[in-house]
C-alpha cells in the first residue's frame, strides 16, 4: 500500500484564517492551521469546538466565509466532495456514510466501478481488489456481504478500507475508533503509521486523549471556533491538553466518591448466570448506592450479559436459553423482555446509542418519555402537557444542549444525544441502571458531565453496574471493579488498591486472583 508521495514535513494543506458562521454561531474564528506530509496531527476539542466543521471545509463538504486553503501550495476551493477527493483528500467520516442496503464492494468502488472490455463493471475485479483491501485493514466481513447486515465495527472498517483504497494524499479521520475493539485499532495504527512513512499527512480526530498520546507527531486544540494551542506531542502532556479544551485539570474530571453504606440487601443478584456461547457462569452482586464497574477485552461478554439482564440477549438466542438466576431485590425474577425489566426498575443505556438507544427521527421530549408513556396515559390518551413538563425538567437537569424540546434527536451533537438516552432513565427513577460504554464517542466536557450524574444517581440510592473500554474511567468511577474474560468473572477489585496493569493483566488471563467471599451471589 506505501509509496512514497511527499517528502517528510512538506505542508500538504494549510487554512489560513478560516471563517464560518451558522446563522448568528460562530463555528471558525480565524483558525489557522498546517498539516503536513509524513505527519499524523490531531485536532482535539469538545463537541462544537469546531474541529468537523474545519475538516468539512477542507474536504469540500462546507465552504468557509473567510479565509485561504492551499493545498500543495496553491489555492483551492473545492465545490464538493468528489472533487476534494479527487485532488487527493480523503475523509473518513464520524457518521458512515455507506449505503446499507449495498454490498461492501459496491459501496468500496461506487463512482468508480472498474469496467469490462464490454463496459459492463467487472464483478471480479471488485470483488479481488475490495478482498485484498478488507485484509489490509483487518476486516473480518467479505466483498459480497450487505452493509446493513454487518456489525458497527466491521461497517467502520469498510469505511476505512474504502477511503483508503483511493490512496489519499491528506487523510482526514473523524473518530475513527470509537467503534472498533482493541485489536482493531491496533491494526488501524500500524496502517496510519505505514501512510506517515510513506508521506501522507494525517488529520486524527479522537475524544480518547490516550489513543492521541500513543498516535500523533503533533496536536491542534480547538475551543469554541478558535485555536488555543498548538505543539509537537512530545512537548506536551495530556493535562495540559484537557486544560486547554476545557479549562480544568484532568485530574478534575472524576467526581470524588464518597462513603455510603452498603445497604444489607443487594438490589440485583446474578448467580450461576450461562448464555451459550456468550457468557458462562457469571455470579455477582449490585447494592444500592454503589457504582460497579465491568472491565474486560472487547468480546468478553459483559454487553451480552446487561442485554440479557434487560430482556434482550443477542439475536438469535432468547431469555428462554439462559441458565442460572436473577434476583430483584430479593425476589427471583425472570426477565423476558425490556418490558419486564423496566417493569423491575431495570435501565439500559445501550452500547449503540443510535440503533438501540434512540429514535432518532422522534422530538427530544417523545424520546424521553418513551419508557413513561403508560404512567402518562390517562384513558389511553397521553398527557402530553405532562410529558413536555417531564422532558423540560430532564433537559435542565442534564444540561441538555437544544434550541427546543421539540427538534428530532438526530439533530443534536453526540454527547447530547447520550444525554438524552441517560435522561429517559432519570426521569423513569430506575432502582438498577446498567451502563454500557455511556461515554463512547463524546467529548470531554459531556463526559465530565456523565460522570457527575452516575455518582449523583449513585449517591441517591440507585445500582449502577458500568461498562467502559477505558481503565482510566473505571477506576476513577467505580466502588468496585469485576473484570471480565472470556465470558467469565475472572476477578475483584477495588479501585484504591489496583492499577490499569492489574486490571489488564486480569483481563488477558495473566493473573488469576480470588474473588472476595460477598462477590458470590
Amino acid at each position: 500500500m506505501s509509496t512514497t508521495l511527499t517528502a517528510p514535513g512538506t505542508p500538504v494543506l494549510e487554512a489560513s484564517r478560516i471563517g464560518k458562521r451558522f446563522g448568528f454561531t460562530v463555528a471558525l474564528d480565524e483558525v489557522s492551521a498546517t498539516f503536513r506530509a509524513g505527519e499524523i496531527h490531531a485536532l482535539l476539542g469538545e463537541n462544537g469546538a469546531g474541529k468537523t466543521t474545519l475538516t468539512r471545509i477542507i474536504a469540500g463538504v462546507e465552504s468557509a466565509d473567510t479565509g485561504e486553503l492551499r493545498f500543495a501550495g496553491e489555492p483551492v476551493d473545492f465545490a464538493s466532495p468528489a472533487a476534494a477527493l479527487a485532488q487527493g483528500i480523503g475523509l473518513i467520516h464520524q457518521e458512515l456514510s455507506l449505503i446499507p442496503s449495498l454490498s461492501v464492494g459496491a459501496n468500496v468502488f461506487l463512482g468508480r466501478e472498474p469496467r469490462t472490455t464490454r463496459g459492463s463493471v467487472d464483478d471480479r475485479a471488485i470483488h479481488r481488489q475490495t478482498s485484498a483491501i478488507l485484509r489490509y485493514v483487518g476486516a473480518s466481513c467479505r466483498s459480497g456481504d450487505v452493509v446493513e447486515s454487518l456489525p458497527l465495527a466491521q461497517q467502520q472498517l469498510v469505511e476505512i478500507a474504502r477511503i483508503l483504497d483511493r490512496r489519499p494524499r491528506l487523510l482526514i479521520m473523524d473518530e475513527p475508533t470509537a467503534s472498533l475493539s482493541r485489536e482493531n485499532v491496533a491494526r488501524l495504527f500500524e496502517i496510519m503509521r505505514e501512510l506517515r512513512d510513506s508521506g501522507v499527512a494525517i488529520v486524527y480526530i479522537s475524544h480518547e486523549i490516550q489513543e492521541v498520546f500513543a498516535i500523533a507527531d503533533r496536536v491542534t486544540v480547538l475551543r469554541d471556533g478558535r485555536v488555543t494551542m498548538t505543539k509537537p506531542i512530545s512537548e506536551t502532556k495530556a493535562d495540559e491538553v484537557v486544560r486547554m479544551m476545557v479549562g480544568r485539570e484532568l485530574e478534575a474530571l472524576f467526581p470524588p466518591r464518597k462513603q455510603v453504606a452498603r445497604s444489607p440487601r443487594p438490589v440485583l443478584e446474578v448467580a450461576g448466570l450461562s448464555l451459550p456461547g456468550h457468557f458462562e457462569d457469571v455470579s455477582f452482586s449490585l447494592y444500592a448506592g454503589e457504582v460497579v464497574g465491568l472491565a474486560g477485552l472487547v468480546g468478553a461478554g459483559r454487553s451480552e450479559l446487561v442485554q440479557s439482564l434487560f430482556g434482550a440477549p443477542p439475536s438469535p438466542l432468547t431469555p428462554r436459553d439462559l441458565g442460572g438466576s436473577v434476583s430483584v431485590h430479593g425476589r427471583r425474577v425472570t426477565i423476558s423482555s425490556p418490558r419486564e425489566a423496566i417493569a423491575q426498575g431495570i435501565g439500559l443505556v445501550p452500547e449503540d446509542r443510535k440503533t438501540e438507544g434512540l429514535l432518532l427521527t422522534l422530538a427530544l421530549a417523545e424520546n424521553i418519555t418513551l419508557p413513561q408513556l403508560a404512567e402518562l396515559a390517562r384513558y389511553g390518551v397521553v398527557d402530553r402537557a405532562r410529558g413536555a413538563r417531564l422532558a423540560a425538567e430532564q433537559i435542565a437537569r442534564l444540561r441538555i444542549v437544544t434550541p427546543s424540546a421539540a427538534v428530532p434527536v438526530r439533530s443534536l451533537s453526540g454527547g447530547n444525544q447520550q444525554k438524552v438516552v441517560l435522561a429517559k432513565w432519570l426521569a423513569k427513577r430506575c432502582s438498577i441502571l446498567l451502563l454500557d460504554e455511556p461515554t463512547r464517542g463524546v467529548d470531554i466536557g459531556a463526559k465530565t458531565e456523565i460522570y457527575a450524574f452516575v455518582r449523583e444517581l449513585a449517591e441517591n440510592g440507585t445500582a449502577v453496574l458500568f461498562i467502559s473500554s477505558s481503565l482510566p474511567e473505571i477506576l476513577g468511577l467505580s466502588d468496585r471493579i469485576l473484570v471480565m474474560r472470556r465470558g467469565r468473572i475472572e476477578a475483584e477489585h477495588e479501585p484504591d488498591t489496583t492499577s490499569e496493569e492489574r486490571l489488564l493483566s486480569a483481563a488477558l488471563g495473566l493473573a488469576r486472583e480470588e474473588r472476595p467471599e460477598h462477590a458470590e451471589a
